[in-house]
């Protein structure tokens, strides 16, 4: 039987910073990262020691060396959040890492409150930046530059089930999702052929199909063995193929729906044989084709386009579901994908309010449409970009949003309530209690850990590998009677 759902998810953010001829991404991400100012004395470490970036899930270890980078850059680039998410600098861009949730609502949430940080963070920022200078932040996936960046899916599945038996039905599934989870882009990038408007901003930028890199020759399906949990029972899916969402219910089904694939694909559930002929152009035309009437070549031999996959995959998820107990949400989840997979083969513009790639092109269409524009132009461009503008006064969703033009899955109370609360079903509740609780005394965390140093220069780790343990329900009661952290580790030992 399938384990039960433990998810979350990492967006990397766009940023610039207007009237800066000088300038510098970098230090730039370290300065939005450290505006937000959760921790004054700014002396948590995230810990690296935990981590194994080199280790491939196909059984090997591949070579390289594993950056780790001293206490003050450590400190300097890394925020870990009493809600129990980090906030980073990842190479070039500021990236929220959220908690682990047990649910899709959830994970709207907690990605929802991370799209509140970075804004909150970047307001921040910007009174540190010279005069006329103003930093601006985007939750999209391309720079138009060549350069793409990611959000990223992380799912918690049992080790027993082979990553072969995970690969072989992902590909044809991630290749086709698209189609109600895509972003929308004007125009191609990445040496792609040319067009006026694709479905998603990343698919352009897939090069193989199974692969441990997500920055050069990117694939469909990652290959990253970093379970942060117990090795031994865990594996830890690490899904780049997604697109960065604004939406609340194109977010709610990404994960809700791909969190159902898995549980079938462990459970052996997986009937119908959909593999694609080749994976990589697939996604491309797909991407290119928001008609949704591209024939894609079949291993079988036949052809499909993705809406006719999608829909094989929405049969064996409704016979799956048909002969076991789903909890609200999942029904909840499964019920919205249906009527989305109906409205496509019907007309995908009756998604206008739902499904990201369609509400920005209906947008679009209608500027176009007033002003006598056509996809060439650059405030065409423009629009695509304001779209994802974290600035609640200056982004175009949120534009739409306060006109009742999108429809919500959560309520501005849950997301504010998440910037500075942990979900309390995942040991994310006690990660971020012990920040809240013992700031002074956490030295060092990770997603599985966290250290103490109690004043005699001994550290103290307390390993956190069962992502279930740490909840509310089980840790209340002795993080209350828990003054300190000596008084927490002496309690947790009686």
């Amino acid at each position: 039987m399938a384990i039960a759902t433990i998810m979350g998810t990492e967006i990397e953010f766009g940023i610039t910073v207007k009237n800066d001829p000088d300038f510098d991404p970098i230090s730039s991400c370290v300065l939005i990262v450290n505006a937000y100012r959760e921790d004054p004395e700014g002396r948590i470490l995230w810990d690296y020691d935990q981590e194994n970036p080199l280790a491939d899930a196909r059984g090997f270890q591949v070579e390289g060396e594993k950056y780790t980078p001293n206490q003050q850059e450590n400190i300097a680039r890394n925020k870990t959040l009493i809600n129990g998410a980090r906030y980073y600098v990842d190479h070039a861009h500021p990236e929220y890492s959220g908690p682990e949730v047990t649910n899709a609502r959830d994970v709207v949430i907690h990605e929802k409150a991370g799209e509140r940080i970075v804004e909150m963070s970047r307001r921040e920022a910007n009174t540190l930046l010279p005069a006329g200078a103003e930093m601006l932040v985007y939750k999209n996936n391309s720079d138009r530059k060549g350069n793409s960046y990611g959000c990223h899916e992380n799912y918690l599945m049992d080790r027993r089930t082979s990553f072969k038996q995970v690969v072989e039905p992902l590909l044809p599934f991630f290749a086709t999702r698209q189609i109600w989870c895509g972003a929308g882009k004007v125009g191609s990038e990445n040496r792609s052929h040319p067009c006026d408007y694709q479905i998603s901003q990343r698919a352009d930028f897939f090069e193989t199909e199974v692969a441990l890199d997500t920055m050069v020759k990117r694939p469909i399906v990652n290959t990253r063995d970093e379970p942060h949990a117990d090795r031994e029972k865990y594996r830890r899916l690490h899904v780049i193929v997604g697109d960065s969402n604004m939406s609340e219910y194109t977010i709610y089904l990404r994960n809700g729906v791909t969190a159902l694939i898995l549980s079938m694909i462990e459970d052996g559930a997986i009937t119908k044989p959909l593999s694609l002929r080749d994976p990589v152009r697939a996604i491309r035309e797909v991407s290119h084709d928001p008609s949704l009437r591209v024939k894609l070549p079949m291993e079988d031999g036949g052809q499909r386009t993705a809406l006719e996959i999608q829909k094989g995959f929405l049969d064996m998820v409704l016979a799956y579901a048909a002969s076991r107990t789903l909890d609200p949400i999942q029904k909840d989840v499964l019920q919205k994908w249906e009527s989305v997979i109906e409205s496509l083969g019907r007309n995908p513009m009756e998604l206008d309010t739902k499904i990201d790639w369609i509400i920005k092109k209906r947008m679009i269409e209608s500027y176009m449409g007033r002003k006598k524009l056509d996809w060439s132009d650059s405030q065409v461009q423009m629009l695509d970009l304001q779209y994802h503008d974290l600035r609640p006064d200056k982004g175009l969703y949120f534009l739409l949003e306060r006109q009742g033009k999108v429809e919500r899955i959560v309520t501005d109370e849950e997301i504010q309530y998440a910037v500075y609360h942990p979900p309390v079903d995942t040991r994310a509740y006690f990660r971020g209690e012990c920040l809240r609780r013992y700031p002074g005394e956490v030295f060092g965390v990770n997603w599985d850990s966290i250290s103490f140093g109690l004043g005699d220069d001994s550290i103290k780790r307390v390993m956190m590998s069962e992502p279930f343990k740490g909840t509310k329900q089980f840790v209340e009661s002795l993080l209350d009677r828990s003054k300190t952290a000596a008084e927490l580790l002496e309690n947790m030992q009686s």
